[in-house]
Order: C-alpha cells, then sequence, then structure tokens
C-alpha cells in the first residue's frame, strides 16, 4: 500500500488557534502522469467535499490492489480556513474575512519566474525542457513569502499541485447544471472529461482573467511557450479545470459515488490508475466558448421569479425572469424583466431570491462569442 497522508500546519492568525491542511497521496512520488484533485477552495461550495470521501474511499481500494501507476493527490478539505467562517450562524466561504479577497482570484503567474531560471538551459529536446519546467516551478514556489495565513495555504497547495500533468479544482455554482472551464489550449482533453462526468457545457476561455487556480498551473505552460523561440519546444505540460458539481445543494452519495467514479474512469484513461475504463461516454455538449456565455446581473433591487428552468433553451431577446420591486408605486410598474442576449443554455443561477444590484443571477451559454465579453475579464467575483 503506498497511502499516506501528511497534515502541514497553516501559519496561525491567533493565540491558540491554528489549521491543517490533510494531503492524501498514492502511488509513488515523482512518478508520471502526476493528479492533482482539490475540493472546496470556495469552501462554501459543498459537493466536492462528499465526492473527494468516496474518491479517497475508491483510491485506497486501488492502492491495495497495486492499480496505482502514477501519483495521486487528493486534498478533500482545501480551505480550512473558509471553512470555519462564520457570521450570524451563516457560512461565508468564498471571500477571505481577514481581507485577502475571493479565495480562488489573484493567484500568481509564474511563468516569468520559470523563464528567468530556465531559458539558459532550454534545449530542442521537449522531455528535457518538461523537466527543466517542473524543477523551475518547485524551486518558486518553495521561495514564495509567506506574511499571513492566506499566502500559507496557497504556498502549501502550491507545493503539492504545481508540478502536476492533470489538475482538478473541484468547485459548484449556485444552482447549476454540471459544467466545467478549461483553456483553449486544452479543448480535447476538456471535451474528454466534460463526456466522462456528463457535463451540460464545457466552457473554453483564451484566458479568464483574475488569475484562478487552474490557470495558475496549466497557464505557466502556454505562456511560456508564447515567450520561447517557436523552434524552441515546450510541451503543454498540465491539463487544469475548474469542475462544477454542479449547484450547492446538489450533495448526495449517490451523487458523489457517480461523480468519484467518473474521475477513477477519467484517470484510467490517462494511464495514472490501471484498469479498462470502458468506452467514453456519449457528450452531452460540445466545447463553448466562454466569451459566448452571457451573464445576467440584477439592475436594480428585487424579488426574482425566474420564468425559465435550467437546461431550458433560450433564445436571444427572450424573458428569462423578472424583478419585482412590491414597493413601487403603482404596483403595475413592479416588475423589470430580465433578457437573454444570446441564444443559449440555461445553465445556472442563483439561490436567493432577494437579490441586490450587480447581483449575477444568470448564466446562458451560448455558442458564439458577444461583443460585451472581454477576453481576460470573464468571472465574476
Amino acid at each position: 500500500m503506498t497511502h499516506t497522508v501528511e497534515t502541514p500546519n497553516l501559519l496561525s492568525s491567533s493565540f491558540g488557534a491554528s489549521h491543517q491542511v490533510n494531503i492524501h497521496r498514492f502511488g509513488t512520488i515523482g512518478a508520471r502522469p502526476k493528479v492533482y484533485i482539490q475540493a472546496a477552495l470556495h469552501a462554501d461550495e459543498y459537493p466536492g467535499l462528499l465526492v473527494a470521501h468516496h474518491l479517497i474511499n475508491r483510491l485506497a481500494a486501488l492502492d491495495e490492489q497495486g492499480a496505482i501507476n502514477g501519483e495521486i493527490v487528493v486534498v478533500p478539505v482545501a480551505n480550512p480556513i473558509g471553512l470555519g467562517q462564520r457570521v450570524n450562524a451563516q457560512h461565508l466561504g468564498r471571500f477571505d474575512l481577514a481581507g485577502g479577497g475571493n479565495f480562488n482570484r489573484n493567484w500568481p503567474d509564474l511563468s516569468e519566474a520559470v523563464l528567468k531560471r530556465i531559458e539558459p538551459h532550454l534545449s530542442e529536446k521537449a522531455e528535457m525542457n518538461d523537466q527543466l519546467i517542473r524543477d523551475a516551478l518547485i524551486h518558486k514556489v518553495t521561495s514564495l513569502e509567506v506574511r499571513n495565513e492566506l499566502d500559507d495555504l496557497r504556498k502549501t497547495l502550491l507545493l503539492y499541485s504545481i508540478d502536476s500533468d492533470v489538475v482538478l479544482d473541484l468547485h459548484c455554482d449556485f444552482q447549476a447544471l454540471f459544467h466545467l472551464y478549461s483553456s483553449i489550449h486544452h479543448k480535447a482533453l476538456a471535451h474528454e472529461l466534460g463526456c466522462e462526468l456528463g457535463a451540460h457545457a464545457v466552457l473554453i476561455e483564451t484566458e479568464a482573467g483574475g488569475a484562478p487556480f487552474d490557470e495558475c498551473h496549466a497557464g505557466v505552460w502556454w505562456r511560456l511557450k508564447q515567450k520561447v523561440d517557436v523552434k524552441t519546444p515546450i510541451p503543454l505540460g498540465c491539463f487544469s479545470a475548474t469542475v462544477e458539481l454542479r449547484g450547492q445543494q446538489d450533495v448526495s452519495d449517490e451523487l458523489a459515488q457517480q461523480d468519484a467514479k467518473a474521475l477513477i474512469r477519467f484517470m484510467q484513461r490517462r494511464r495514472v490508475i490501471a484498469g479498462d475504463p470502458g468506452p467514453t461516454p456519449e457528450p452531452l455538449c460540445h466545447p463553448t466558448p466562454l466569451e459566448g456565455t452571457d451573464i445576467i446581473y440584477a439592475p436594480t433591487a428585487g424579488v426574482v421569479v425566474y420564468h425559465k428552468a435550467l437546461g431550458d433553451w433560450v433564445e436571444k431577446g427572450e424573458v428569462v425572469a423578472e424583478l419585482v420591486d412590491p414597493s413601487v408605486v403603482p404596483q403595475d410598474q413592479a416588475r423589470t424583466p430580465l433578457i437573454s442576449r444570446t441564444n443559449g443554455l440555461f445553465l445556472t443561477h442563483m439561490s436567493e431570491r432577494l437579490v441586490a444590484p450587480g447581483a449575477a443571477l444568470i448564466k446562458i451559454c451560448g455558442e458564439l462569442p458577444l461583443e460585451h465579453r472581454e477576453s481576460g475579464k470573464l468571472l465574476e467575483a
């Protein structure tokens, strides 16, 4: 058996209180391919916690059978800081209450530091360049400065993930169909993952903006590829994706077991785990540009009334919901229509029914880029 658990402690933010991160490792450290999977970086997104529980149990059984060929790292609770944040008995896990902002934004772009270290040593051999980059990534992450608990959390997660071949960050939306985000550079792999997981949307972007965790990993490779001479072979050495496990309340053993099995099959196709995954499931969608996903924001406060349900097809110009302000006089002017700016799939909506101006209420997944959706500014707060 190779299963081990490491429990690094984070820098304490106050007297007598500390957090630790449980890191489950399977296979041989340093073996390839390496897969890193974490759950609940946004700590109020719960489905991934249960998926990770079932995944660890399945990996432990496979480990006993000697079926782990590469290295697999699973972090079932990626954000113990956010998991403990409660205000008036309400759990708030998306933003760091100590002032660090969104837990899944502002991860470092390591490409310039890596390039500076490896540029004199690059060769015409892609395999050698691949190892140079991985070594440089580990060196850079090891040297990251830690000033507070959030810095320490980020550094800790990166130390276990940054040299991976595959990075899957398990999230969810408020109320949503299963979907995922990935880079245009990995369109084929993202499509395969979407087929395996039963995704209703595979959203592809050139640059999402906001510096999320997944882009911190895969982005290094395609940015380096853009920075060096075209004759220097730089592989796309890391496939990463943000996996949206439906909505916050979609938490059940049945769903979590289904998702864990799908992740196992995906890793079998990557030859990280021995065994026959069977035929690839038929796709429920094809990849579409993230720039084609319309986000409808609340223009005013109100009670939201939805006229479309998740999974419905929406036409451009169609009213998908209304905001109702019962304080308006006369009452026949109390409703503000919310109109789709694309033809597409009704993918997500908020759980709250009383909303404030600026709330990102609805996502409609269209197939064509929209003029008002600008690459590099595609993620809401």
